[in-house]
């Protein structure tokens, strides 16, 4: 499948594997995905769009199972406050459907931030910009192609005692 999304990789001359997966509409979850294409759900990552104070439209890119720390992210974008777009905003901005999401060939180019949880990984799982189709590479390879910043967005699971 060639999507936007595939054809910035090639053009850049970046390696990647495409994985596809059944699509069921009644969960686009990306923890689901994670599962349909047998990959730890720390690998996968799912784009989130959010719209800070200052800077305007950012993309946060964090593991399936984890949420975005909004202070975290705000921090890094250098924004007072910040929040995720609703989701009819999503595919206006971005030109993507939910569960499609991604940063590579983007509507706009948009500031890109990375969880930094990537760079212990040895590749990452991000949408191909298609419900069904997700792309696999290197993290470094990934922040080349969407001009990524790296950050603490994702929010931390705290130990529980007793």
């Amino acid at each position: 499948m060639k999507t936007n999304a595939v054809r910035c990789l090639d053009n850049l001359g970046i390696a990647y594997q495409l994985l596809t997966y059944e699509v069921d509409l009644d969960d686009l979850t990306a923890e689901s995905t994670a599962i349909k294409v047998n990959r730890p759900q720390a690998q996968v990552f799912k784009t989130l769009v959010a719209r800070g104070d200052r800077h305007g439209v950012c993309l946060a890119v964090i593991p399936s199972h984890a949420a975005l720390d909004l202070k975290a992210l705000a921090n890094v974008t250098g924004d007072r406050k910040i929040n995720t777009v609703p989701l009819k905003d999503v595919q206006p901005l971005t030109g993507y459907l939910r569960g499609g999401v991604t940063a590579l060939a983007c509507k706009k180019r948009y500031p890109v931030y990375l969880d930094e949880t990537a760079a212990a990984l040895a590749l990452i799982c991000v949408s191909g910009g298609m419900r069904g189709l997700l792309i696999e590479l290197a993290p470094a390879d990934y922040c080349k192609a969407v001009d990524a910043t790296w950050g603490a967005i994702a929010q931390r699971q705290s130990r529980q005692c007793c």
